[in-house]
């Protein structure tokens, strides 16, 4: 893979559009809904995927309650205006925001972009920040996916993506989400490419993907969104013959009761899914 610049901005196309137009409400009004009180008692089940401690009772609590009740827009907005630990939760309401309900495209990669960013700054500082690595890492891949993943390998934005996981594996083994997230790299690079160009170029292998996802499954089994990542894996590394496989990995997401109003969506997105 050609070398690639310290700062990841510079291999970003400057987004033309204004990220911070108003962002789309959640469109379920019967998903979970939690005040700051009762936050604290859901927060292990929340937060199965990333094992993140739970903030101190405040306006960061106030702001992760905004977050699990599908009010990004405003989530982010105080995780920014209190900087620090509220980058994390700025970067995560954002990124999930725009992976989920941002329709405009040009907007969707602006978002991406302002995710990577934050995240790179704080990186930049605090070399071992698990939640700026994860958030750095899957706001360049879902900004990759956006630009085409052939481009964004020509850029030298998978090396920044592979790298960012694998740290934070190395840093936190029981981190669910890097799991699916790298295993998802995987499938991504041998799917575009090739598993020899894959595995000689980008060091990305059908085998690691497969044992990444098996892994961010035991981690955390009741997410729907690991259990649509993989059959998507699944598909992309060994088409229709595992269709059935697939199938039955989107049946078992649609039946989780969503824990919050992320999960929600990814539960309807399964039962969708399904339906097509």
């Amino acid at each position: 893979m050609n070398p690639s610049p310290s700062d990841p901005r510079s291999l970003l196309t400057p987004a033309e559009t204004d990220a911070s137009a108003q962002w789309t409400r959640h469109p379920y009004p019967d998903a979970p809904r939690f005040s700051a009180d009762d936050l604290a008692a859901h927060w292990p089940r929340l937060h199965a995927g990333q094992g993140l401690p739970p903030p101190a009772q405040g306006p960061l609590a106030e702001g992760w309650a905004l977050y699990h009740s599908g009010d990004f827009e405003r989530a982010a907005a105080l995780g920014l205006r209190h900087g620090g630990e509220g980058i994390a939760l700025a970067n995560q309401a954002t990124a999930i925001y725009a992976n989920y309900l941002e329709p405009r495209e040009s907007v969707r990669l602006a978002l991406f972009k302002q995710v990577a960013e934050r995240a790179t700054a704080q990186i930049a500082h605090h070399h071992d920040d698990c939640q700026a690595l994860y958030w750095q890492a899957y706001a360049l891949g879902r900004y990759s996916q956006g630009i085409s993943v052939a481009r964004a390998l020509a850029q030298g934005l998978g090396s920044k993506v592979k790298g960012a996981l694998e740290r934070v594996i190395e840093l936190r083994p029981d981190h669910a989400d890097a799991h699916v997230a790298l295993a998802a790299f995987h499938a991504e690079v041998v799917d575009k490419v090739g598993s020899l160009v894959a595995r000689m170029t980008y060091g990305a292998r059908a085998d690691a993907s497969l044992a990444l996802f098996e892994r961010g499954l035991q981690l955390n089994p009741n997410s729907a969104s690991a259990l649509m990542e993989y059959a998507r894996g699944l598909l992309m590394l060994q088409g229709e013959s595992r269709i059935a496989e697939a199938t039955r990995l989107y049946e078992r997401a649609s039946r989780l009761q969503p824990a919050d109003a992320r999960e929600k969506l990814d539960v309807e997105l399964a039962r969708a899914g399904l339906s097509d």
